[in-house]
């Protein structure tokens, strides 16, 4: 299996430029993040977007003494905190490694000015913003007409991979039920 890659991403929605490929490699920072990593703690501002060349991540919050999954990301995908990194606002959320990664990331000013400079990048950028949304809105839209087993299923078929990667109770709450109905699902599954 090849490993992702940032620029192989970007060119299969938009093909970009020479130009433009060589400006995101003179951004673009790589690195490596062990397994519990925190990219980002609620009330800090997102600065970052990234993309994940390795491994899986996922987003939460807390609600008194509990945590809350609000989305999983794995190779290929690209994370942020959309409010945070779009609003220039501090995070409700927090961004943490769930296996070691291998992430590639330019921050808001960086990609602020390759949107500037090269606006063709702004159709990109308006494209990776709709999958986001469209994500959103199926997650909302899921929670609402799915059964839990069916909300399980789906996240099974999108992750294969997500229950050696993710609690049971990361899972659970991303799915919106207790541990102990996500086990019956799994023992009748």
């Amino acid at each position: 299996m090849e490993i992702a890659n940032l620029l192989n991403t970007l060119n299969s929605i938009a093909i970009l430029s020479e130009s433009l490929q060589d400006q995101i490699k003179g951004h673009l920072i790589e690195e490596r993040f062990p397994r519990k990593s925190i990219l980002l703690k609620e009330g800090q501002v997102s600065q970052r977007i990234y993309f994940i060349k390795k491994g899986f991540i996922r987003a939460y919050y807390h609600k008194g003494n509990s945590e809350f999954s609000t989305w999983f990301m794995g190779e290929g995908e690209f994370i942020i905190s959309v409010y945070s990194f779009f609003s220039r606002k501090p995070s409700f959320e927090n961004i943490e490694v769930l296996e070691d990664c291998t992430l590639q990331s330019i921050n808001w000013d960086q990609l602020q000015s390759l949107y500037k400079q090269y606006p063709e990048f702004n159709l990109t950028g308006r494209i990776i913003t709709e999958q986001y949304y469209i994500r959103s809105e199926e997650r909302a839209i899921n929670l609402q007409t799915l059964t839990a087993k069916q909300r399980y299923e789906n996240l099974l078929l999108t992750y294969p991979g997500i229950l050696q990667k993710a609690s049971l109770g990361q899972i659970a709450s991303y799915l919106s039920i207790k541990q102990e109905t996500l086990s019956r699902i799994r023992a009748k599954h």
